[in-house]
């Protein structure tokens, strides 16, 4: 009983944090709002006592991945970030209304065909062990996810390389 409420709890401050942080104009709110959603689903995995994945998503997203989000965003001038407030036209509302409803529909068409839903129930009563996470996490093989985080780190690394040329241009411009 307590796990459930728990759930209802972090479900709340997870889906809240999520809203305030698309809906916030202000470029540092959505990111500690984005801070709030990475913590809440560390505390999903708790629940879950996979201590290890909610560790790790405390230290490597909650940590890290939200403090380069904050350096890239201390990086860019004020003048730049001014300069992006956006009016938005009642065309492009209807058209990205549009375009959320299609993939609302998509993801349930494929829930509905996959039977994922019912079988759900079956899959959460199995407990996975630890190892065969971590080994799906660092394997090379199929269905494993080593290659995944070295292009992912790559990519970052190249954000924050151009995030740092970026800020030295605006340096020599002055």
């Amino acid at each position: 009983m307590a796990n459930i409420i728990m759930f209802g709890i972090l479900a709340v401050v997870i889906l809240g944090s999520a809203v305030m942080c698309v809906a916030t104009k202000r470029i540092m709110r959505a990111a500690t709002f984005l801070l709030f959603v990475l913590f809440g689903v560390a505390g999903l995995y708790f629940i879950l006592d996979y201590t290890f994945l909610g560790a790790a998503q405390l230290s490597i997203y909650a940590g890290g991945i939200t403090m380069m989000y904050i350096f890239a965003i201390q990086l860019v001038n004020r003048r730049t970030l001014q300069g992006l407030v956006e009016h938005v036209k009642g065309s492009r509302a209807i058209g990205a209304a549009l375009v959320t409803l299609a993939g609302f529909l998509t993801v349930t068409i494929v829930l509905l065909k996959n039977e994922f839903l019912f079988s759900a129930c079956e899959v959460a009563d199995e407990e996975v062990p630890m190892n065969v996470i971590g080994e799906a996490l660092v394997g090379s093989e199929k269905y494993q996810y080593v290659l995944p985080f070295e292009f992912i780190s790559v990519f970052l690394l190249a954000c924050i390389i151009g995030g740092i040329v970026v800020a030295r241009k605006e340096k020599e411009d002055k």
